[in-house]
């Protein structure tokens, strides 16, 4: 059994790869900026430094661990405050992830598995599904500081000798998401009119439990060596299903007009908000081929039952 060390092992994926870890037997502790809210049986660490700042210093004497699993980041910001967001996002996703991996590297951990996004590589996927070597093209200041955190890791890893592994989700649900996936939940058990009906791009998804499951077998096995992943569910459906489905799990009539996808461009740029509509309107697949094949990795879940996971949660907080 090995001994990992999940950094923000108190956020969302971060509870469900303790939670999977656990049950396979390995020892979990937790690196987190806020006691509280770990799953039990997970050993806590608590680090308030601004981006791991001192990290090597104050690693506990006795913390010996095999791997490093880093999800903690500064994630999307629906409300900018940041002077500098392009700063902002490098400080802690790109200084901060090399600070904590020198540290794992001079305390003796062997690998260091980086929780990247498929936004280091692109928005969408210009008709085909995306590949782990396809050139980066990220569009936003949260993409660009996640390919340079994972150029800057690689360099970092190949050069001291800490093997480094690179995961690339698409967007992740189930019990206690946030952001977009919520809200297009908010709406559909609220019966709002949805203008999705016509949208027949199909993105990616992944359901959590599935991504903590592949977290698992790429911090343990020793063939995801120095490797890049994409993880993404085995199917893929249309923005219009993912509504459909999920009416159909909240118990709810889901009304989905058939607004054709040139007038959400449209309503995008007179709204200011081209990004959002590209995102919502626009195909994004990724090929998880190289995880499936290397590391013979198959999602535990199909979409189908981590949406009636995610809608369960849902309808007990409604």
């Amino acid at each position: 059994m090995s001994h990992v060390l999940v950094s923000g092992a108190n956020g969302f994926v971060g509870r469900a790869l303790c939670r999977a870890l656990l049950a396979a037997g390995h020892t979990v502790t937790g690196l987190v900026r806020r006691a509280g809210q770990l799953e039990s049986g997970v050993s806590e660490w608590v680090d308030a430094s601004v981006d791991f700042s001192g990290i090597d210093t104050a690693w506990p004497a006795d913390l010996q661990v095999d791997c490093v699993v880093h999800l903690a980041a500064r994630v999307h910001v629906m409300r900018e405050e940041a002077a500098d967001p392009e700063a902002a996002f490098h400080a802690t996703n790109v200084d901060g992830a090399l600070r904590l991996a020198r540290a794992a590297q001079h305390h003796g951990v062997r690998r260091f598995v980086f929780v990247s996004s498929v936004k280091a590589l692109a928005e969408a996927d210009n008709g085909r599904p995306l590949r782990e070597d396809d050139v980066p093209a990220p569009q936003d200041p949260y993409g660009r500081s996640k390919l340079a955190a994972e150029q800057a890791l690689s360099n970092y890893g190949e050069a001291a000798g800490l093997d480094v592994v690179i995961v690339r989700p698409p967007l992740v649900y189930g019990p206690d998401v946030r952001a977009n996936f919520l809200r297009l939940m908010d709406g559909i058990w609220k019966r709002v009119p949805l203008p999705l009906g016509s949208i027949d791009a199909r993105r990616s998804l992944v359901y959590v439990d599935n991504l903590a499951d592949a977290l698992m077998h790429c911090a343990l096995d020793p063939r995801a060596a120095h490797q890049c992943f994409h993880v993404a569910d085995d199917e893929t459906l249309t923005v219009a299903e993912l509504a459909q489905a999920l009416a159909r799990h909240l118990q709810k009539s889901g009304r989905l007009l058939p607004v054709p996808p040139g007038w959400l461009h449209l309503a995008g740029r007179l709204t200011g908000r081209t990004a959002q509509v590209d995102r919502l309107v626009g195909a994004l697949q990724l090929d998880t081929t190289h995880i499936r094949t290397l590391l013979g990795w198959q999602a535990p879940f199909s979409t189908d039952e981590g949406l009636a996971q995610t809608a369960r949660w849902y309808r007990s907080t409604h």
